[in-house]
């Protein structure tokens, strides 16, 4: 059997993101255990206009191509007040078939570890047909990130990370016999 395609969404396309660091830690982390291909997938460069706002069709066709190629997503997701990035709804909102009957892990971050961020995704998660697993990492600004922007993990976190990936890898598994 081929390995899985596990695609790791960036949720921010702001500047000063930090969201490139914590999707590089964590693709690092899984290319080492060699049971999938990892593969980083930057909102950003699919550069999707506010839906509806703007004719978006080559956007549009772009990033629903690359969610098709892909088995499985661990999102990263950082907390803007108290939920996910408008970039990240609005990039959720641009697929639907795309989506459907795949897993997906969340990495969140913020204040109280991304935890609010990551219930409101969940809930999209959900409306989208995508099966979320239950263990996250939920990494601190105060205690993971050096003076609030650079990573620095608890090595903690890495109980979470491979449990995280293990139900995803299960998951898109059981769920790629369905699609």
């Amino acid at each position: 059997m081929s390995k899985l395609n596990i695609g790791i969404i960036l949720g921010s396309t702001r500047q000063g993101r930090l969201s490139p660091q914590v999707g590089n830690w964590l693709k690092g982390l899984a290319d080492k255990r060699g049971d999938a291909n990892y593969e980083i997938v930057d909102i950003a460069d699919y550069k999707l206009p506010l839906l509806g706002e703007a004719d978006a069709t080559e956007q549009a066709t772009a990033w629903n191509t690359k969610l098709a190629s892909l088995d499985g997503f661990v999102f990263i997701a950082q907390e803007y007040n108290h939920s996910i990035s408008g970039a990240l709804k609005n990039a959720l909102d641009y697929a639907r078939d795309a989506w459907y009957n795949k897993a997906a892990g969340i990495v969140s971050y913020g204040s109280v570890g991304g935890a609010r961020a990551a219930e409101h995704l969940r809930g999209i998660l959900g409306e989208l047909s995508v099966a979320d697993v239950r263990v996250q990492v939920a990494l601190s600004l105060y205690t993971d990130f050096e003076n609030g922007s650079v990573l620095k993990p608890a090595d903690y976190h890495l109980t979470n990370v491979n449990g995280m990936l293990d139900q995803v890898l299960a998951w898109s598994g059981a769920l790629k016999t369905l699609r």
